[in-house]
């Protein structure tokens, strides 16, 4: 069979594609990791000439999602349960459960606030806070967090009238910089962000004040580019990496700082 020219352009073109497509990963990331993991995925890329492509929000929302099909190949839970909730399900690859973080929440305002937030969480108490801006805690690790902290202070119940809910933490941290609340509880990698840092300052919440928000994640059985998510994981895993979630406020597990 003779193929013109042209024909054989094409074909090489189509098989070209389907290689450089085989490259790519898409990954379902909680949203507090949206800009540590701009820079992790551009760092891979860069080296390895392949593609991450992310979708960020709640991990709850995306736990239920994979578990009606959603084709990710990599979920990156902002808690250990989601991660292994899917793991009991027979949904993820055996092994590839890897607690990567531990995030932290702060209390946030805009910089043209004149709220003190020098004592803490008491002064969400203050006839001046009218709306609060913390993650839907029915499914967003960060949300739980924040309401665990105010009903550790005794100001729970005083203050959940004044909540706005944010479908994830983004959004959350989104009400708070536009002034849709007075203030937020937020992730710390989010007030530490380019698109926060110089528009508003914050306190940390003491730690041990909510559980640990300690977050996992774990390669997808349906997952159709195994190999390629085990060599992001494996970069995941790199003291350069370790480094980069370090700058955003993440608490990195110690076996992961000496790989």
């Amino acid at each position: 069979m003779h193929i013109r020219g042209p024909a054989i352009l094409s074909l090489v073109f189509l098989i070209l594609c389907s290689l450089a497509g085989a490259q790519d990963i898409t990954i379902a990331a909680a949203s507090d990791l949206q800009f540590a993991m701009q820079d992790i995925t551009a760092r891979f890329q860069k080296e390895t000439g392949k593609n991450v492509k992310a979708t960020y929000g709640s991990s709850g929302n995306f736990a239920q999602q994979i578990q009606n099909g959603a084709p990710f190949d990599i979920f990156f839970s902002a808690n250990l349960d989601y991660a292994r909730q899917l793991e009991s399900a027979g949904l993820t690859e055996p092994g590839s459960f890897y607690q990567y973080a531990t995030g932290k929440i702060v209390m946030w305002v805009p910089s043209e606030s004149k709220l003190d937030l020098a004592p803490g969480l008491k002064v969400l108490t203050d006839a001046a806070v009218q709306k609060i801006a913390i993650a839907n805690p029915q499914h967003a690790p960060y949300g739980k967090a924040a309401v665990a902290a105010l009903q550790k202070a005794g100001i729970h119940d005083t203050l959940k009238s004044k909540f706005v809910l944010g479908e994830n933490i983004s959004q959350a941290a989104s009400f708070a910089m536009s002034g849709a609340a007075d203030v937020g509880i937020i992730a710390l990698s989010l007030a530490l962000s380019p698109n926060m840092k110089d528009k508003g300052h914050y306190v940390p919440i003491p730690e041990d004040q909510y559980p640990a928000i300690q977050q996992a994640c774990v390669i997808l059985r349906a997952s159709k580019n195994k190999a390629v998510a085990q060599e992001f994981l494996k970069f995941m895993r790199s003291p350069a990496i370790a480094e980069v979630l370090r700058t955003y406020g993440f608490a990195v597990p110690k076996q992961q700082a000496h790989q």
